[in-house]
């Protein structure tokens, strides 16, 4: 019985291999990595923009200093305390 199923399953597993196979082969390697020419200039013109994008983009906020942070903790720790007392 454990024969059985193991011939089973290796007919099940070759059949999805050479499925996979053989729909490779189907298109030759020169014609699934050309591009035409439309593609490729609509691909230049998403770059533009997303770079032209990262321009306009204002730069990330400065690391805070050590004395900012216990500031704005303090600052957080006395509102929550005001919200508590209401």
């Amino acid at each position: 019985m454990k024969i059985v199923a193991l011939v089973l399953v290796l007919l099940m597993s070759a059949g999805s291999a050479l499925a996979q196979r053989e729909q490779g082969k189907k298109l030759e390697p020169r014609q699934q990595r050309q591009m035409k020419e439309e593609e490729r200039q609509r691909m230049r013109q998403d770059m533009r923009e997303v770079y032209r994008e990262r321009q306009q983009r204002p730069e990330r906020p400065q690391q805070m200093s050590p004395e900012q942070r216990e500031k704005l903790r303090r600052d957080i720790e006395e509102t929550n305390r005001d919200l508590r007392k209401k």
